[in-house]
């Protein structure tokens, strides 16, 4: 045997070291996933890993398809690649002077 399923995958355990609130995007190494709920810090709560969601974009404009990355320093999504981890792709365009861009992430 090679690999055996688990789970779906559509969310992993995760205990933060300070308090995550609702829809905070959560970088874990290359992971990219948002918090559906509250996690406290220290306890053991989950990170979406899949989904359309809405993020705060840079002031850049996002075409449909485009990848969509989260600069963790800004607190933004951007299509600029750089040292930002992938969120996910655009589903849905997101005009320059827009202040949020659809995400599907995963």
């Amino acid at each position: 045997m090679k690999a055996k399923f688990l789970y779906d995958g559509n969310s992993i355990d995760y205990i933060p070291a300070a308090d995550v609130a609702a829809g905070d995007v959560v970088v874990i190494g290359d992971i990219v996933g948002v918090a559906p709920f509250d996690i406290p810090a220290g306890a053991l709560g989950a990170v979406a890993l899949t989904g359309v969601w809405e993020a705060v974009k840079d002031a850049a404009a996002i075409t449909v398809g485009a990848k969509v990355y989260w600069n963790a320093a800004d607190g933004k999504a951007t299509a600029t690649a750089g040292s930002n981890k992938l969120l996910g792709y655009a589903v849905a365009a997101a005009a320059a002077d827009g202040e949020t861009v659809q995400v599907r992430i995963g």
